[in-house]
């Protein structure tokens, strides 16, 4: 449809008539700082110059744009009246030349929502800090242009700043009579294109590269964060991961990297982990520690430092045509990222937390009834926005781990070396890549890509075992099954390259692997031959290694096992697998939650992978919170803080499994003897050997306690004099709206729902304390609200907000079928309504309409 939400279609007939050769924005960014204005938004000037061609003289077009005004416009030297042609989102022109030149003069908007150029005020010292974020569509809020990936073109931008700031963008910038010019960028899309600027502290580095033919690659590089964070800014940390990484893209895609210098920004307030802005990452700030944390996290930006690096080659260099093959780059990113990671870095686990995490968010949006094949079908930008999402990121890699066993890890290396030469600065579509893989692996890709990439849904696959009297296997077989729950139109049945293990006790009682067979798993039972005679085993685990995206099932005699066993797997990737299958199983209501909650407590004391046990702990307290039995919650938070609080007593001092606890410890605990105890820690008269109380475990104590009623008003603002910064300022909005009272929550529904005045992190933080699962009772007269208020708030604010309302304010802890009935009454009644906005509740509907299932198998359970 016309307006901010460009169609497919309307982007493949511009692409149809255009070329565009190169655009010349110059932006004044010195109205950041100062006064704001009596009335109206902030805005900055930004002058556009844009060449493009068009192939039909006389031909009609439009340029994107949203701002508050334009005050001049040029076409081929004639000025255009603004107000005749300018409707707020859209230029449109008329009698277009085969060679033109637009020139706007605009005045665009700062942001506060993460979209555009978003404007930062730092609490602690009142420092102003500017980025710009794009993906899918918001380089338009910042100069007028051409919005969509297929027209690439390159750029050259020019930034006025206020005195003693500096500017960055994607080319290599010089401070020359007071403007900071950058150089011409390689033709690249609207939405990486970048501009950061501010009084940024910034550290510099290099990396060197020799080829074999003699020449020398030398890449520039820098990471910048806040002022206030740069004391915890482990600059030589980050610099280390992205050297590693650019040797491993370099010895594995025979293409150098080819944007210059590589910056990193860390960012406040920002709405992703990260974006691939080609010569200057954006990440969020939260990726620097100002308190202790786990291996896990320090992995988890390694990971996101890698991913980001593989988009300079999957989506800058090369980039999708349309957001249709949005996969072209998200899922190879996501894929490269640990695989890289785990070649090049320390973090050589990383395989255990892609079953264990990653696949997690894959396996549950692949149920939802939005779920989509891999290549989707993308209407709209509104549509793209949404596909940001565990199908294209998690499963897309999952389809990609399962392709190199598939067609061989060299094969499929040759296959990217290939398309980056071919198609390099070019825009591609699925048929481009599976051509290059067929030449390199000799493999059909079109019927792997019709199973894979071209239909939805997840597979289950259970072992079928047969044995002899004498204690061996007669037959081994793996059935598989389109998953129960899956919508009716996705009961696609798949190829899957599976490795099948076999584990028994040792004489010293841990549980190991004694068999292995790879096989091609196809059709609804296949018979693993291999196996046949081995010895009766104890577990048999179905992609055993992970090679292959399934749900994992378990034959009785298996399931027994690992009921009683679970902490004697000694393997720390096969238990992952069995603790990820065993949670699918609660999800799905074939395993009691009580029962899931009681594994976690007799085995995830010996977990020894870190990020394993962090996601035990997230999955615990969502079985709890979501899935017992609800007359069965109290017991079981009794039981988490009880166990909770044996383990961080019995974790070696100082450890990051005690902090892992610890926190855990927290975000559970409610009986009298526990809040004193967290009050005691918070306070200094109470003490755990070697548990560090910092800063940020000092907000993760005083949330629980504030919710609790423990906490008040004026402990919170205590403790933000104490930690009078950015990220103090969003921990007390949290815990401010986590406090038990009416008026509390009235007045956090407002500032979200009635007001814009919230920044996005503001939203962010009100809406995580509005919804507290301890306050049901409080929160119930929301649940007509919301229904009543979607609809105005997906009209009236950007889209990130309404996703961030739509999504964070669903009534899901009123959890009965009444509620169930009032979201299908809304759908029912709102047919027409954008579509969207339509998938966000039907997601929501339907993590609601399994919680009801997983409650009612608890109780059944129960007796």
């Amino acid at each position: 449809m016309p307006g901010e939400n460009l169609s497919r279609d309307e982007a493949r007939e511009r692409a149809g008539l255009l070329s565009v050769d190169g655009y010349e924005v110059a932006l004044d960014l010195r109205s950041a700082v100062g006064d704001a204005p009596a009335d109206g938004p902030r805005t900055f000037r930004s002058v556009t110059t844009l060449r493009f061609r068009a192939n039909e003289a006389g031909a009609s077009t439009f340029v994107d744009l949203i701002a508050p005004s334009v005050t001049a416009l040029t076409l081929n030297g004639e000025d255009l009246d603004p107000a005749a042609v300018f409707d707020g989102s859209r230029i449109h022109l008329e009698g277009l030349a085969e060679d033109n030149e637009l020139v706007v003069d605009a005045q665009c908007a700062y942001s506060r929502t993460g979209e555009g150029m978003h404007r930062f005020v730092d609490p602690e010292d009142g420092e102003v800090y500017l980025y710009t974020q794009y993906e899918p569509a918001d380089a338009r809020r910042v100069f007028a242009n051409f919005e969509q990936p297929d027209l690439k073109a390159p750029y050259r931008f020019s930034v006025q700043a206020p005195q003693g700031w500096t500017a960055w963008s994607n080319g290599a910038g010089e401070l020359v009579d007071g403007v900071w010019q950058f150089a011409e960028t390689k033709p690249i899309s609207t939405y990486i294109t970048t501009v950061v600027a501010g009084p940024y502290h910034y550290v510099t580095d290099s990396y060197e590269r020799a080829f074999d033919d003699g020449s020398k690659l030398v890449i520039p590089l820098g990471a910048m964060c806040r002022k206030g964070l740069a004391p915890y800014f482990d600059a030589d940390d980050i610099f280390e991961i992205t050297k590693q990484g650019l040797d491993f893209f370099h010895d594995n895609f025979d293409y150098p990297y080819p944007f210059g210098k590589y910056d990193q920004a860390f960012v406040p307030e920002y709405n992703l982990g990260a974006m691939e802005n080609p010569g200057i990452v954006t990440f969020r700030e939260e990726y620097i520690f100002r308190g202790k944390v786990t291996t896990a996290s320090y992995e988890r930006r390694a990971n996101v430092i890698l991913h980001e690096m593989a988009h300079m080659w999957f989506g800058d260099l090369v980039t999708m045509q349309w957001w249709d093959d949005l996969w072209l780059k998200e899922s190879f990113a996501d894929f490269m990222g640990s695989f890289s990671m785990v070649e090049a870095t320390r973090f050589t686990n990383g395989w255990i937390t892609f079953a264990n995490n990653r696949k997690a968010w894959a396996y549950r949006a692949d149920q939802l009834p939005s779920t989509h094949p891999v290549t989707a079908d993308i209407r709209d930008l509104e549509d793209a926005k949404l596909n940001f999402d565990g199908i294209t990121y998690a499963k897309g890699a999952s389809v990609l781990k399962q392709l190199v066993a598939y067609v061989g890890r060299d094969a499929f290396l040759e296959g990217a070396r290939r398309y980056f030469k071919r198609h390099a600065y070019g825009n591609t579509r699925l048929g481009d890549l599976l051509s290059v893989l067929e030449e390199t692996s000799g493999r059909d890709m079109a019927s792997w890509s019709r199973s894979w990439l071209q239909t939805a849904g997840v597979n289950s696959l259970t072992p079928q075992v047969i044995l002899s009297g004498e204690g061996r296997i007669t037959e081994l077989a793996v059935v598989q099954e389109a998953t129960p729950l899956a919508p009716a139109d996705h009961p696609e049945l798949r190829p899957h390259r599976v490795a099948v293990g076999l584990y028994r006790r040792t004489a010293e009682g841990a549980l190991e692997r004694y068999a292995r067979a790879e096989a091609d798993v196809d059709g609804p039972r296949t018979v693993i031959g291999e196996l046949a005679g081995a010895e009766a085993p104890e577990l048999v685990l179905v992609n055993d290694d992970d090679l292959t995206y399934c749900k994992i099932r378990f034959d009785e005699q298996s399931l027994a096992t690992l009921r009683e066993r679970l902490g004697d797997i000694t393997d720390p990737l096969a238990r992952a697998l069995c603790w990820s299958a065993l949670w699918n199983l609660t999800r799905d209501a074939l395993m009691p939650a009580r029962d899931f909650i009681g594994l976690v407590l007799r085995f995830a004391g010996r977990e020894s992978d870190i990020g394993v046990l962090q996601m035990l702990h997230a999955w615990a307290r969502g079985a709890l919170v979501h899935y017992v039995a609800p007359e069965w919650r109290e017991e079981g938070g009794r039981l988490l803080a009880e166990g909770a609080l044996k383990e961080l007593r019995l974790a070696e001092p100082g450890s990051q499994h005690q902090l892992t606890w610890a926190r855990f410890f927290a975000s559970v605990a409610s009986s009298e003897a526990d809040l004193q105890l967290l009050s005691g820690l918070l306070a200094g008269n109470a003490k755990i050997d070697g548990l560090e109380v910092d800063q940020e475990l000092r907000w993760a104590f005083l949330e629980t306690l504030t919710t609790q009623g423990v906490a008040d008003e004026a402990a919170l603002a205590a403790e933000l004099d104490r930690d009078d910064t950015a990220s103090g300022k969003r921990h007390q909005v949290r815990c401010l709206a986590s406090r038990p009272s009416a008026a509390v929550k009235a007045q956090a529904w407002a500032q979200v729902v009635e007001s814009d005045a919230l920044s996005n992190a503001l939203v962010e933080a009100t809406i995580a304390g509005f919804q507290q699962s301890s306050q049901r009772e409080l929160t119930a007269p929301y649940a007509e609200k919301y229904f009543a208020a979607i609809e105005r708030v997906w009209a009236d604010r950007s889209i990130q907000i309404g996703m961030d309302v739509v999504r964070g304010l669903f009534p899901d802890f009123q959890d009965s079928p009444e509620t169930l009935s009032a979201t299908d009454a809304w759908l029912t009644a709102h047919e027409d309504a954008a579509p969207a906005l339509r998938r966000l509740v039907l997601e929501s509907r339907d993590d609601l309409d399994r919680a009801l299932r997983a409650q009612a198998c608890d109780v059944a359970a129960a007796g």
